[in-house]
Parts: structure tokens; sequence; C-alpha cells
């Protein structure tokens, strides 16, 4: 019993030794180290992008307005030139987004203990993987929708052109932000690993999670009609119940 006690205890020493404060220089020069690297990364995916922006901008980035039939229109005298470096940089930065993330929880590892280390390539891996599921979603459901519904409203005697400049601000804050949002099952890992949040509280407070959801729907969503709302309130309700599941697992495990 005494050596099995021991055992734990060297265990438990080696943990705190790994996960041993660093000083707050040492925090802001690994914080600097990790901004550089991914500011590099994002500009290498960039620089991917850029050749092929080409078809990246008639195959990926017109299409959903080319589909619902919408008009669009340049307003400006270099609003083209602007328009491809917007969407080298977005697509660029979307791209770079599990290499981004893997810094991120690198500078966040020596906070952790040796145990805890070995879920770094695992969050790297489910946020990324939940980020593009956010962005597929977005593309390929939500966004069709909305522009379907707005070509299609109102009168035939308002001709609708849409500045190609306000469309690329629409697209990108409806893929960034769904993509945030399907976050919401590692956040809560993250959380109830760190002992903030547990299956407890998250089904206490379901009820509330459901107003506060049709409210972010709504915000997010720039179209007023219901439908498009709720078919992006829909998936984040599911992820909801999929973070309780998450949660009541992990202490399940703890």
């Amino acid at each position: 019993m005494q050596e099995d006690k021991k055992e734990t205890e060297n265990i438990e020493q080696d943990d705190l030794d790994a996960s041993s404060d660093m000083s707050f220089l040492q925090h802001i020069e690994e914080l600097r180290k990790r901004i550089i690297i991914s500011v590099v990364g994002i500009i290498v995916c960039c620089g991917c992008v850029g050749y092929f922006v080409s078809e990246l901008m008639h195959n990926v980035f017109l299409k959903p307005a080319l589909d619902s039939g919408m008009n669009l229109q340049n307003l400006m005298p270099f609003g083209q030139p602007f328009l491809y470096f917007k969407v080298i940089f977005a697509s660029g930065l979307i791209l770079s987004i599990p290499f981004v993330l893997h810094q991120f929880w690198l500078f966040i590892s020596p906070a952790l203990y040796k145990n805890e280390k070995k879920w770094v390539k695992r969050l790297t891996f489910f946020t990324s993987l939940c980020f593009f599921a956010g962005v597929l979603f977005s593309y390929f459901v939500l966004i069709p929708s909305m522009l379907s519904f707005a070509a299609s409203f109102g009168t035939d005697i308002i001709e609708n052109r849409i500045d190609v400049n306000s469309y690329f601000g629409f697209i990108s804050l409806i893929l960034i932000a769904t993509g945030v949002v399907f976050e919401l099952p590692v956040l809560s890992f993250v959380l109830t690993k760190m002992g903030i949040v547990n299956h407890k509280f998250l089904s206490k407070y379901r009820r509330h999670s459901i107003i506060i959801i049709l409210i972010v729907a709504a915000i997010l969503t720039p179209t007023p009609d219901p439908i498009s709302q709720l078919i992006f309130a829909s998936p984040i309700f599911l992820l909801y119940e999929l973070s309780i599941l998450i949660s009541w697992f992990v202490n399940k495990k703890r």
C-alpha cells in the first residue's frame, strides 16, 4: 500500500512539475511566438488560395448567388480588386483554422498536466471538424435558403441588384459565425474538464438555452423569415443536447 501511495505521489508531482507556472514575460513571449507562427500559416494559406482565386470566385463564392437568381453588381472603381483580396484573405483564414487552433492549444498546453496534454491534438482535430461542419452546413443549407428568400421576396416593380461587396460581407459573416457556433460541443468538453460546468447544469438551463439560441439565430440571420432562423437554430439545439451528453460522459469517466 505504501509503495502504491508513493508511486501515486510521484506521478502527481511529475504532473505538477510539468504544469509549473511560467513567468509573465515567458507567457508573453510564448504568445508572441504562437501569434507569429499563426500569421505565417495564414499568409501561406492565402498564397495557396490566391493561386486558385479565379476558380474559387466562380465555382464557390458566386455560386450561391447564381443558383438563387440574384443579380450582383460592382459600385466602386476598385471594387472588384478589393473583392478578390477579401475573398483570398477570408478563404485563407478559413483554410488555416486547423493550424491556428493547433497553435492556440499549444499556447494553452503549458498550463495542463501531462495526462491532459494528450488532448491537444484531439482538441485540434475536433475543434477543426466542428468549425468546418458549421461552414459546410452554412454554405449548402443556410445560405441558399436565405438567398432564395431574399431573391423571391417583394414586388416585381423593384429590381434587386445587390452590391457584390455587401454580398461578400453577408457570405463571410454567415460562414464564420456558423462555424464558431458549431464549436459548442468542444466548448462543453473543455468547460467540463475544467470543472466549470457539468451535465446537470446544462440540463437545468435547457429552457433558457432555447430562448438564447432563438435570439442568436435572429441576430445572425439577416433575413427576417422564420424559416431561415429555424434552419439556423435547429442544429444548435442538437449541438446543445450533444454537449449535455459529452459533459455527462466526461463526468462519468472522471
